[in-house]
């Protein structure tokens, strides 16, 4: 019998607990990091796996806290794009959604919630979901039983509760719970938490709300009134552990939600520019600066932060990123005959263009207009980057704003005629944020922050921001130069870890399972974006592979070798925060 499953030898290693790199050897044992030593020190042992990473660097999984998984785990173990960009362990269940508890009678209706908010196939979803739970704790069974090639763990989304307790989603909308309704929800919350839940999770986003319901209405959360939210989070103290993960509330309401439920509070998100969509941060100082405070007078708290170049490629096939503009919102809701005929409309589109100019005259960065950031940053910077329809060929490579300066006519009118005469295939993108980098600098290193977000298996067709720790290491670190490796690794793995509740993860040390990447730094990065059907149904989405991951290992198994998968699925249902069993 060999000492050792893997031996990792002569690899650069950045332990995730901002250790000084050392060059050494890593031996592996079932599942676990079972030695480390100076390079050359196992070299008269033996392994089943071999791994010769001279020149590479060796470093923990990322942890991913903001994901949408709960769909695609069912279908893909690798949570991809997160698993190909080194991600290791997952928390789902962001947002307050997801799709327990759920009666048989409600299944429908559960999958429609997630197809606008978070842009989820429903046809994926119906071909690819096995429904055989009813409670949290029986979906929590289900996500066990599937094979996963990364870790998983899960909050308990509020909105699927509310429906439970209240006669369903649409019920649910208009008026508070009473007594009875809140109790029943504060029972399934502590039965979920019984089951292995990391705690709870609700968007809190009001009248106007991005991420909307199938039929474009706010979600279930978005007007919960803070008093029920404290109650409900009341049950992570009598528990003693839990997290907490929203958005939308104030300094105040983050307080009162603190010491109600004595949680860790993971508020989404700071965002120098915008976030994935399209929100700034105004006075995103004052946050850092009530985090750190908070934190000093025992309220924990730990503000996830933007680190990636937010950038679309969309069509208005299933285009919702605009929807926090009402005007937007009715175009590019309906069938496809029905949107184009509402983008033909003169009356919608006078609207439209005297909303665009109204804002644009004030100030884009300013949401005093209650619309959208990205529509008015971005619109006329918006590239046509692939038409069907070849008579309109010649726009392809433009921008918008070249466009409507060629032919002398308003952005919005070039934008919809060209969707309009494409019968709305056209591909637009959209530019990537530009950050400052003092302030990326300032923003990373605050002491409380922690970075993302992937939005991991939601918004496919247009997003594929999972590439987050590949984006942080090749431009923060190596080409900027803002932080050292091991400030990012410990920020990528050990920080997430710990704020998510994760037993032992994002480390490497002695004892801890074997959650580790294997990367040429000099070379890391990310494939161009590509269309790809790889998803139940025949569905597609959108995709960008990791560059430069040598190896990424889970629970001492190789996933991926160059990125190619190894087919195995060594991922655990983290049930509070620990493989049992």
């Amino acid at each position: 019998m060999n000492d050792f499953d893997i031996i990792i030898k002569n690899g650069t290693i950045i332990d995730g607990l901002r250790t000084p790199r050392f060059v050494g050897d890593v031996g592996i044992k079932d599942g676990k990091v079972a030695r480390i030593t100076g390079a050359g020190g196992l070299s008269l042992k033996t392994a089943d796996e071999v791994i010769d990473a001279d020149g590479l660097v060796v470093a923990p999984g990322y942890v991913d806290l903001h994901t949408h998984f709960d769909a695609q785990i069912f279908w893909d173990p690798y949570c991809s794009i997160g698993g190909w960009h080194g991600v290791t362990s997952v928390v789902i269940g962001n947002c307050g959604f997801g799709l327990a508890p759920c009666a048989p009678e409600n299944r429908e209706r559960a999958m429609l919630a997630l197809t606008r908010n978070e842009a989820i196939s429903l046809a994926a979803m119906k071909e690819g979901l096995p429904w055989d739970w009813e409670t949290f704790p029986e979906y929590m069974d289900s996500v066990e039983r599937t094979p996963k090639g990364v870790n998983v763990i899960s909050y308990v989304g509020l909105a699927p509760l509310f429906a439970q307790a209240m006669g369903g989603f649409d019920k649910a909308k208009g008026r508070r719970p009473n007594k009875a309704e809140l109790d029943e929800m504060k029972e399934m919350i502590s039965a979920s938490m019984d089951a292995g839940a990391c705690g709870i999770s609700a968007q809190r986003l009001g009248e106007n709300t991005l991420q909307r319901d199938h039929d474009g209405t706010p979600m279930i959360t978005d007007f919960m009134h803070i008093d029920d939210f404290c109650e409900l989070a009341s049950v992570l103290k009598e528990k003693g552990f839990g997290a907490i993960q929203t958005n939308g509330l104030n300094i105040e309401e983050c307080e009162k939600l603190c010491e109600t439920s004595g949680a860790t509070l993971i508020y989404n998100a700071i965002a120098l520019e915008c976030d994935q969509h399209g929100m700034k941060t105004e006075g995103w100082r004052d946050w850092i600066k009530w985090a750190d405070d908070a934190n000093q007078r025992g309220l924990r708290v730990t503000p996830q932060t933007i680190i990636t170049g937010i950038d679309y490629q969309f069509t208005f096939e299933d285009w919702n990123m605009y929807d926090y503009s009402p005007l937007w919102r009715d175009i590019c809701m309906g069938t496809t005959a029905e949107r184009k005929a509402k983008m033909l409309d003169p009356a919608r589109r006078q609207a439209l263009r005297e909303e665009f100019d109204a804002v644009k005259e004030i100030d884009a960065n300013t949401m005093a207009a209650a619309t959208s950031a990205i529509q008015f940053n971005t619109l006329d910077s918006t590239s046509v980057i692939m038409v069907e329809n070849e008579d309109l060929g010649e726009y392809e490579g433009m921008t918008i704003a070249e466009i409507a300066a060629k032919e002398n006519r308003h952005p919005v009118d070039v934008m919809l005629d060209i969707a309009v005469a494409d019968d709305l295939l056209t591909t637009f993108a959209t530019p990537p944020n530009h950050y400052n980098l003092e302030d990326m600098q300032e923003l990373l290193r605050a002491r409380h922050t922690l970075p993302g977000l992937s939005d991991g298996g939601a918004h496919m067709k247009f997003s594929w921001l999972g590439r987050y720790g590949t984006e942080y290491i090749a431009n923060w670190v190596r080409e900027h130069k803002l932080v050292d490796l091991e400030y990012a690794h410990w920020h990528l793995s050990a920080a997430p870890a710990a704020a998510a509740g994760f037993q032992n993860r994002g480390m490497i040390k002695v004892g801890a399972p074997a959650d580790i990447i294997v990367y040429d730094y000099e070379n890391l990065g990310w494939t161009p974006v590509t269309k790809v059907y790889d998803q139940p149904a025949n569905d597609w989405r959108r995709v960008s592979r990791g560059v430069g991951y040598k190896y990424i290992i889970v629970n001492g198994e190789t996933t991926f070798i160059n990125g190619e998968c190894t087919n195995k699925t060594p991922g655990k249902l983290l049930r509070n925060g620990q493989a049992l069993g």
